[in-house]
Parts: C-alpha cells; structure tokens; sequence
C-alpha cells in the first residue's frame, strides 16, 4: 500500500524574516530567511533543510509527498521536478491560493490522498524516521507525542521555549482526550517534565476533510488543523491515539535556530 504525506510548507515564516543580530547566517541563508522560505534555508553543504525532511521519510519508507505551498512557489516546484533527481520519493505540489491556515492547507491536498490515510508534517521540523514509521504502523487516525524533557535535552528546543508548545492529555487506553494549547504556568507543572507535546506529525483518515471544512476562525483569524481534530473527536466521533516518542524535533522556527539545526543535522546522510 502507497504511504503518503503531506507537508505544510505554504507558512509566510514571519519568525524567520525577522532580523536578530545575534545569529550569523551567510548570503544564501540571509536571503531564503529574507523570503521566509524555511524549508528550502541552505544547511551544511547547500542543501536546503527540507531535503533533510524529505530524506527522514523516505528512510521510514513514505513513497509520496505533497508540498502545500503558495501560488508564487515556481522556484521551489521547479528545484524539485527539474533540478532535483529523486530515486526514493515522488513529490507532488498542491496551491494554497490563500494563507488560511493549517485547516484549510490540509484541505487543499484532498486530491492528494485519494481517500486514503495519509500523514501530515511541518515543513520547518526535522522529524526521526522511527517516530514516522511508528506512526505510520497505526491503522487509524493518531500522532505523535514527544516527551517534553526529550525534546529539550536532545533537540534545539530551549526550555523557555517548549512552555508556549500544545500539551497533549493522554487517556488510559493510549487515545487523545484533548490538545492543551499555549498551557499556563500551573498546568504547565502539574503535567510534568514528561508530559507529552504536539509537533503536529499526524496520521489522517479521510473523515479529516469533513471536520475542515466545519472549522471556523480561530481568534487569530485562521482556520486551524487543532481545531479541526477536535471536531472529528467530538463532532464525528474519530478516536486519535497518542505514540509517545522520547526523541528530539529541530525546530527551524529563526535564524537563531540555523547553526544549531546545522550542527545537529551535520551528520545526517540525505538520500532522496
């Protein structure tokens, strides 16, 4: 059966075009951080960080990848249908005519999937190929859980960090009872040093699309994918179970997290 997956790479990266002083990027990087193109953000020998990514799939054995991304993205889709020979992947494109959010991103790769299960990814995180396989070894709907302690100790996550990520409340049997959002400080301590963070590597069933297209603006303006599982929970009746992972997510969030990624990923042999 064909796995596939689908990466949010549409993001304006406003984080990354900010100018911070403190990080030493060189000419290429200053540009893509200029452009907010997160993923394609040179690395190491050139290679842009979303080849890292890419690579990371194809090892847990993802045979498809649909880029969303924006309408002005010729460069990129021209990088990898003509500048790029990939022997492990096939690399799709859907357009993202406008930057909704993340709902309505996962919306616009529905002809992707062609009804099957399919994961969904960051494209500015770095994600180990043994948390993809083991979610990929669900039969249903589920993501990843990340222990928080690991995420710190192992990754370029710092502590301060990790407090504004999304929280997961875990039942017994093993399944998602709900997302807790940016936590406040009490609920940030009593969930504990290993509690169990979203990095938004998901597994979809098709029942996904339907609760998009129910989302409704979030405060922010946006039709967001956290809003849209809570309605396949509650509105549709789609369990989502919880593979907790003790392993490091690279962040690739601000030019202050390029040398660290770089440094982490410096020995991590890309095969597309």
């Amino acid at each position: 059966m064909t796995v596939r997956a689908v990466i949010l790479a549409r993001g304006i990266g406003s984080r990354m075009r900010r100018e911070d002083p403190g990080a030493a990027l060189s000419t290429a990087q200053a540009a893509a951080a200029v452009e907010g193109l997160k993923g394609m953000m040179p690395l190491g020998q050139g290679r842009p960080f979303l080849h890292y990514v890419l690579s990371a799939l194809a090892d847990a054995r993802v045979q498809e990848v649909c880029l969303v991304v924006a309408p002005d993205s010729e460069d990129v889709q021209r990088h990898f249908h003509h500048e790029m020979t990939l022997r492990r992947l096939r690399i799709a494109f859907a357009v993202q005519a406008e930057p909704k959010g993340t709902a309505d991103a996962v919306l616009s790769a529905e002809p992707f999937t062609r009804g099957e299960r399919f994961l969904v990814l960051n494209a500015d995180n770095y994600y180990p190929a043994d948390a993809v396989r083991a979610l990929m070894s669900l039969e249903g709907s589920g993501l990843c859980g990340f222990d928080r302690e690991a995420l710190v100790t192992r990754g370029n996550i710092g502590a301060d960090r990790i407090r504004r990520y999304a929280l997961l409340r875990v039942g017994h049997d093993g399944f998602l009872d709900d997302i807790v959002e940016k936590p406040d400080e009490d609920t940030f301590t009593a969930m504990g040093g290993h509690a169990l963070v979203s990095m938004n590597l998901w597994a979809f069933m098709p029942v996904i699309y339907e609760a998009c297209r129910r989302v409704k603006p979030s405060p922010r303006g946006e039709l967001e994918l956290v809003d849209a599982v809570r309605i396949a929970m509650n509105e549709l009746g789609e369990p989502f179970r919880v593979v907790p992972q003790s392993a490091a997510v690279l962040d690739l969030a601000t030019r202050a997290d390029v040398s660290s990624v770089e440094r982490l990923l410096a020995e991590v042999r890309v095969s597309l």
